[in-house]
């Protein structure tokens, strides 16, 4: 890694979720937000699901901070619906679709999730039926609502769910979503469980628009770009570094919910994609398909990689035969809100390959040996940050987040650097 940066910085331009939503709709009103197949919603109309979905939400007897469950793949009801929880000051909490029902019930119980929303008919996977067959006790979970699929009995479709709406109004909705606080709340993801137990890291409304905007920023995430979000949706790389900076920028969010190199390609040259984010592998598959030089690929610019190790021969590569103009790659954690260090523009492909970049604006990193001593250049030792990316803690969790966020601030990552 790199030294870390520290700019004048004032943070993000809006103070919640809602607020930025309510000001990309003036601004950029007729501009496409979101294309989901047949499915186009420019950004009023997105704002108007938005609210509607939020209306159903207060009349089904949703409050400030609950908690809201998604376990579904990349759609454009996931965003809906994502938005309209952090619009009523709810608490947002993304599920692994590769999730058993055992896992995924963990999950709703530990977060006392009062509504989930899911799909019946992903993959040939019915997530009600999993989750039922998982026989897990959800004394809170009120309502299961089927984004798309047959709704089986107990459960709500989605249009039965928006149906109710017309009992609040949309005075109610924005008196609501003016209630809410920068610092409150507005999701949580899980860690993935590797040691122990997933735990829930909480973060604000203000670290995700803030730590996105400098990550949009540095990339040089624009207003009008096309952005394929492969990446799913439950994850920070799909979700926050995906169509929520997307729609913070005023660009188009195409939602892919399987990777499908085929798919990928015809979707780059009909829907003139020019942002692709994702791991090293997924470029390797666009420079292995041997039909690849019959797509029109030329609408590529930036890409955006992490999760492995990138060679120096696949940068190029990127750049001479996919046509990107820019490769960045990062580095992040859950806890981190998604980033800690990002590599800059102009940066050699050496410098990409070879290291993570060097920390967000105003966000320290430090490598420190075992007991806690700050290690000189090139000796490796645990990566630690601070600043406001790093989350308010764990859900329900004293102890561990003690242990992970010392008294000094610093968050302990477990990860190793130099």
């Amino acid at each position: 890694m790199l030294p870390s940066e520290v700019g004048d910085i004032t943070g993000a331009v809006f103070r919640t979720i809602p607020e930025m939503v309510a000001q990309r709709a003036k601004s950029l009103s007729d501009r496409s937000a979101i294309i989901d197949g047949p499915v186009t919603l420019t950004f009023a109309e997105l704002a108007d699901r938005v609210d509607e979905a939020a209306r159903a939400l207060i009349a089904r007897g949703l409050d400030t901070g609950d908690r809201v469950a998604i376990w579904a793949p990349n759609i454009w009801e996931w965003i809906v619906c994502a938005l309209a929880i952090h619009s009523v000051g709810a608490v947002m909490v993304p599920v692994n679709t590769r999730y058993k029902g055992i896992e995924a019930g963990y999950l709703l119980e530990k977060s006392r999730a009062k509504v989930l929303f899911t799909v019946t008919g992903f993959l040939d996977v019915d997530y009600v039926a999993l989750l039922r067959d998982s026989k897990t006790e959800l004394p809170d979970l009120a309502h299961i609502i089927v984004l798309r699929g047959d709704a089986p009995e107990g459960t709500l479709s989605y249009s039965e769910f928006l149906a109710c709406a017309s009992e609040v109004s949309t005075t109610a909705a924005t008196e609501r979503a003016a209630t809410i606080e920068p610092d409150d709340c507005a999701d949580i993801l899980f860690t993935s469980g590797t040691t122990g137990k997933p735990k829930g890291a909480m973060c604000t409304h203000a670290q995700n628009l803030r730590v996105f905007d400098q990550w949009s920023s540095i990339v040089g995430l624009r207003e009008g770009d096309r952005y394929l979000v492969v990446l799913p949706f439950f994850h920070s790389f799909g979700y926050k570094a995906g169509w929520f900076s997307a729609l913070m920028r005023g660009a188009t969010v195409f939602p892919e919910p399987v990777f499908d190199v085929n798919v990928v390609l015809r979707r780059i040259q009909d829907d003139a994609i020019t942002m692709l984010p994702g791991p090293p592998a997924l470029y390797q598959s666009l420079l292995l398909h041997p039909d690849r030089v019959r797509y029109d690929i030329s609408s590529l610019r930036l890409a955006v990689t992490g999760g492995a190790a990138i060679p120096v021969e696949l940068i190029h590569r990127m750049k001479n035969d996919l046509g990107f103009e820019t490769v960045i790659t990062a580095y992040g954690l859950t806890e981190s809100c998604g980033v800690v260090t990002m590599c800059r523009l102009d940066d050699d492909a050496e410098t990409i390959a070879n290291t993570s970049g060097r920390a967000i604006p105003d966000v320290e990193v430090r490598i420190i040996d075992g007991e806690g001593t700050p290690l000189p250049p090139n000796e490796p030792g645990e990566i630690v940050v601070r600043g406001y990316n790093v989350m308010k803690g764990y859900l329900d969790a004293a102890e561990e987040t003690k242990q992970a966020i010392d008294a000094e601030g610093w968050l302990h990552t477990g990860d190793i650097g130099t």
